[in-house]
């Protein structure tokens, strides 16, 4: 059965109810930022992380817009260098979770559950998480945004993991392809929802305009990028935060504007993924 997500993706796709609290990850040995909710007792936590060549200001609004939620989420802003560690940026990933459910945060008023930590990224973060939530039993769900090829490879993690998992595509190839997110979800263990959405590239995820334009990237997928975000936050607030009236953001099929989702042969098809011919 298709879900639709129509009814919640326009207010999950909007800044959530909550202010929210900006703060370093310094004073634990990590250089990197923590998003919390202004207060909130056994919180969501989301470790996550950045793209290659992007700094974790290039993601200010999407971690914002997961606290205004109610989610606290740390980002490492380390192994930004031309030649990054994969295993590296998965290290600081786990340490983020470590701090989440080790410490008080925002201004201390603010605890998350350790039962309730994730792990989400985009690109080169994306294909991080994965490899940081290989094994791991602290994170009970992974949000990968255009997840990209890692060493070592996150398409052949994806296979040891159990967890539910949400894999974000685009429907419009760019030239340069970083990674196959729809062989990612394929090789899924666990339950996965494959999303491929229409108005959204993995170049315009990140919020960094100036560079856009002078790369000549086109305008701003600004549409694209809430999209991205609701589908990321119902995603969580059900895994997570166990609200049962967004299920439908981790359905396998499931429909809104601009948001396409394959399973079964159509997703083994996007992987690339050869099909067996029928016997004549």
């Amino acid at each position: 059965m298709s879900e639709n997500l129509k009814k919640h993706l326009a207010k999950l796709s909007k800044r959530g109810p909550h202010r929210v609290l900006v703060g370093s990850l310094e004073y634990a040995g990590i250089q990197g930022k923590v998003y919390t909710p202004a207060e909130g007792d056994g919180v969501p936590g989301v470790a996550f992380g950045h793209d290659w060549l992007k700094g974790i200001d290039k993601y200010h609004a999407t971690l914002r817009h997961l606290a205004s939620w109610g989610i606290a989420v740390a980002a490492p802003d380390t192994e930004r260098g031309f030649l990054p560690d994969h295993r590296g940026l998965a290290a600081d990933l786990e340490s983020c979770l470590q701090i989440l459910a080790g410490v008080r945060l925002g201004q201390g008023n603010v605890t998350v559950n350790p039962g309730k930590l994730g792990l989400a990224g985009h690109g080169m973060g994306a294909g991080a998480a994965i490899l940081t939530a290989t094994g791991n039993t602290k994170a009970h769900a992974v949000g990968a945004l255009f997840p990209a090829d890692t060493t070592p490879s996150a398409e052949a993690a994806a296979r040891y993991l159990s967890i539910p998992g949400l894999i974000i595509g685009t429907a419009d190839k760019g030239i340069v392809e970083a990674g196959n997110p729809a062989k990612v979800a394929y090789n899924w263990a666990g339950p996965v929802a494959y999303r491929e959405l229409e108005n959204l590239k993995q170049q315009g995820f990140p919020e960094d305009t100036a560079f856009k334009l002078i790369a000549g990237l086109g305008r701003p997928q600004t549409a694209g990028q809430e999209t991205a975000r609701g589908l990321l936050t119902g995603f969580f607030l059900h895994q997570l935060a166990g609200e049962n009236k967004y299920e439908g953001f981790s359905a396998p099929a499931a429909e809104a504007k601009k948001v396409v989702s394959y399973t079964g042969d159509e997703l083994a098809e996007k992987a690339g993924v050869p099909q067996e011919q029928p016997a004549h």
